[in-house]
């Protein structure tokens, strides 16, 4: 049998027949530790097209040695030491299990920490809703989501003596009383007297209610089993596993205390205080979670339709991006659009690349061109062109909030931009700059890279902008308490702080001009303990070494590096937004276990290339605009009409403010002025955000007095149809452009006016339909070249010229 699987993968590596169904059982090893311990399994089968099962129920599992363990269910149980193995049976295949079993006649003692706190997070009751709440609730207080146990502890034992616990008689503790609903409880009865949570705190209570020692071993880590799951039809089944590792090198199943969370309810739902057992519903994708002390950890399920009958075409693809958005795409049984047309791709990519149309010119030139290779060398051509500096300046601008204010000088403020502005010019290495950024020094003259601490000067604001703005993640939850859906504690939150709190500020003879430098001390006290915090990276398990150094400085080497997981993968995620309207984590600044990236094999393998890329983004953005997901059209098949999370499709993307203030100009043949720039200046080259004009704000420009990419607005709303109507923009641009008038003059037919219109505004010709209808409403006005000029008002408010497609 062994001989025939290793046969079957030969074939499949090969490209041989459809891969044989497989089964996989976990978690991959069993070990039991003290009498009281358990372990439950599942088994998963994944058939040939890709669907799993959950075949537990039905799978043959024996032991090498019964004498050691044996089975009750789905849990395997001590029952004496030594090591042997779990053999799984089913269809015609067998896996082996290694199981081990220690201390087996030992009856663990009861913890507050390892027992007792879990039942209160599962039964709901250190919710935020709950006892959580920062005032508690029926005078009752717990830390929310437990995230100072000692605390609730005393609050539990010595707050109020005697009223919550009983250690005389333990099942008259108002503690199990109210809990289990024998007394009026707001909350209800949240367990059941004589289950397995009423059994823990009763131990604990017989035990006199213990306090742990310092030493007393904490989860450092969380497993979820089975990975991934793929559900045939509505109401399909499949168990999942939890399990903790801990800090003494032993592990527990905590599948009964973790706390479960559905990313998307409609597709696959997991009763938050059930056994683990998820339920397939709609067709969809949920990520589903699983909470245990301070961590979340999730795994994808998807739920397709009863036996849905799908061929995949094999689409052509361009490069890597193609073939891990493809993967995504069989999966989930949906079929891509086809590439768009050259018109199509034209506008779109000079959009997005340099944030304008082609002119005519350009636009003839591509569309006569019959090189094969012709829209690489596109994206080669204005890659290079300063257009596509100004709106990455632009874009980095706005997350490193660079506008003058009360505390930074105008003349601070243009220094600052234009030193943004000469890094993303030349080209820069990202992890170059953003080092020269983090740990600067000096004056925000002589040293503009300075004002970044100038703009914020709150340290607890900085430090939750860097982690925003870096490796998207919002960590301000952390502030006063364990972030309820993400991994990050207060710990980390303070740790990560302590990189920020020696920078010091001094001014100069200039009273525009301030002195950032390294002040050598400082510290920050966690908020519980009180107790100065070690500076610790995000996600790190222990202090950095900043001893004579300067912390900001070992943060920034820290940060923008490999060693970082985050950084990499997060700008990558930021590239990605601008030219799909929606970042593969979306937002882009909200990077957590509970908003789970679309794709994440697509996201480690963009950011592996962009390290190895050395951080070079115009490498990153060729990528993209090369691969055909990028270039697919935005008409849906039968298949992805009703996705919206998996590119099989091109998106529909209102222009960005600026950049549609620049298209209008550039159409109408004028000019514009801005405070601070020469008369033609483009709109994404206004270094100050506070300075803008009543159709930037209409159409949702940043004001940039936060990192949060919220503040880009890119809804389309009446106010922004009304200004383009009957505003002081486009009508009074028309006229001011005169390029009607002009085209006229030169004895231009009206039907080659029409079509230079729509060149300009739409990078295409009018369909003939279009062009035999506005040919009459020329043909019958008395005045001609305001009727052109009014088709030209009508093209520049059509959602086609307002839209990026």
């Amino acid at each position: 049998m062994r001989y025939a699987y290793l046969l079957a993968t030969l074939a499949l590596a090969l490209g041989g027949p459809a891969r044989a169904q497989t089964i996989a059982v976990y978690p991959p090893d069993v070990n039991l530790e003290t009498a009281r311990d358990r372990q439950s399994f599942v088994v998963q089968l994944t058939q040939p097209d890709g669907i799993t099962r959950d075949v537990t129920a039905q799978a043959q599992v024996t032991f090498a040695n019964p004498a050691l363990v044996k089975r009750e269910g789905v849990f395997v149980l001590p029952v004496a030491d030594g090591a042997t193995d779990m053999v799984v049976a089913f269809g015609g295949q067998t896996v082996k299990v290694p199981v081990k079993v220690t201390r087996a006649k030992e009856d663990r003692p009861v913890s507050f920490k390892q027992d007792v706190m879990p039942v209160f997070m599962r039964a709901g009751c250190n919710s935020g809703g709950c006892h959580g709440a920062a005032r508690g609730k029926d005078g009752f207080r717990l830390s929310l989501f437990g995230f100072d146990p000692d605390g609730d502890h005393f609050r539990l034992t010595r707050e109020v003596n005697g009223r919550r616990v009983n250690l005389a008689v333990p099942a008259e503790s108002t503690l199990l009383e109210k809990a289990t609903g024998k007394v009026a409880h707001t909350g209800g009865g949240k367990i059941k007297e004589g289950d397995e949570y009423y059994q823990t705190i009763t131990r604990w209570l017989e035990a006199d209610a213990p306090t742990d020692a310092p030493t007393v071993a904490l989860p450092v880590g969380l497993e979820v089993y089975p990975p991934s799951a793929v559900l045939d039809g509505r109401d399909e089944k499949q168990r999942l596993v939890v399990r903790a590792k801990y800090s003494d090198g032993t592990d527990r199943d905590v599948t009964a205390l973790a706390l479960f969370l559905s990313s998307n309810d409609s597709a696959a739902k997991i009763a938050p205080d059930g056994d683990g057992t998820a339920t397939a519903g709609d067709r969809g994708e949920a990520f589903l979670m699983a909470r245990f002390h301070t961590f979340t950890i999730g795994v994808p399920f998807i739920a397709l339709p009863k036996d849905l009958k799908f061929a995949w075409t094999n689409p052509p693809e361009a490069n890597y991006i193609d073939t891990l958005v493809h993967n995504k795409l069989k999966k989930l049984r949906i079929e891509p659009s086809g590439v768009c047309d050259d018109q199509t791709f034209v506008r779109r990519v000079y959009l997005d690349i340099v944030g304008g149309l082609p002119t005519p010119e350009e636009f003839a030139r591509f569309m006569v061109s019959t090189v094969p290779n012709k829209r690489e060398l596109l994206v080669d051509e204005l890659l290079d062109r300063k257009e596509f500096s100004e709106l990455w300046v632009l874009k980095w601008a706005e997350l490193l909030q660079i506008r003058s204010s009360n505390e930074v000088s105008y003349k601070a403020m243009l220094l600052y931009y234009g030193w943004l502005q000469e890094q993303i010019s030349r080209n820069v290495p990202t992890d170059v700059w953003v080092k020269e950024l983090l740990g600067a020094n000096g004056g925000t003259f002589k040293n503009p890279a300075t004002n970044y601490y100038q703009l914020e000067r709150d340290v607890l604001k900085v430090t939750e902008n860097v982690a925003q703005v870096f490796m998207g993640m919002r960590i301000g939850c952390a502030q006063c308490h364990n972030h309820p859906f993400d991994r990050w504690t207060m710990d980390d939150y303070y740790g990560f702080a302590s990189f920020f709190t020696q920078i010091g500020r001094k001014g100069t003879d200039d009273a525009r001009e301030l002195v950032v430098f390294n002040s050598g001390g400082g510290e920050v006290n966690h908020p519980v303990h009180k107790r100065p915090m070690p500076a610790k990276f995000l996600g790190g398990t222990a202090p950095a070494d900043v001893a004579g150094k300067d912390r900001r400085v070992v943060l920034a080497n820290w940060l923008a590096s490999p060693e970082n997981p985050y950084f990499a993968k997060n700008l990558s995620n930021i590239v990605w937004n601008h030219f799909f309207g929606q970042g593969i984590v979306n937002e882009v600044d909200d990077v957590r276990i509970s908003n789970p990236a679309s794709n994440q094999e697509l996201l480690d393998a963009l950011g592996k290339r962009f390290t190895e890329y050395k951080y070079d983004f115009k490498k990153l953005v060729r990528d993209i605009c090369t691969s055909h997901t990028y270039q697919r059209a935005t008409q849906p098949t039968k298949t992805n009409e009703g996705d919206t999370r998996n590119f099989a499709r091109g998106p529909i993307r209102r222009i960005r403010a600026e950049t549609m203030l620049d298209v209008i100009t550039q159409v109408t043949d004028t000019k514009n002025k801005f405070q601070g720039l020469p008369l033609g200046a483009r709109a994404v080259q206004i270094a100050d955000g506070g300075v803008s004009t009543y159709f930037l704000t209409t159409f949702g420009r940043p004001t940039r007095e936060t990192v949060c990419a919220c503040e880009v607005r890119l809804e389309p709303t009446l106010s922004q149809s009304l200004h383009l109507l009957n505003g002081g923009t486009v009508e009074p641009k028309i006229a001011q452009g005169n390029l009607v008038g002009r085209m006229l003059q030169e004895k231009k037919p009206h039907a080659q006016i029409i079509e230079q219109i729509y060149i300009r505004c739409l990078s295409r010709g009018p369909k003939p339909d279009e062009l035999k209808s506005l040919l009459a409403v020329v043909d019958a006005a008395k005045d001609k070249k305001q009727a052109l000029e009014d088709v030209f008002w009508a093209v520049m408010n059509s959602r086609e010229f307002m839209f990026n497609h």
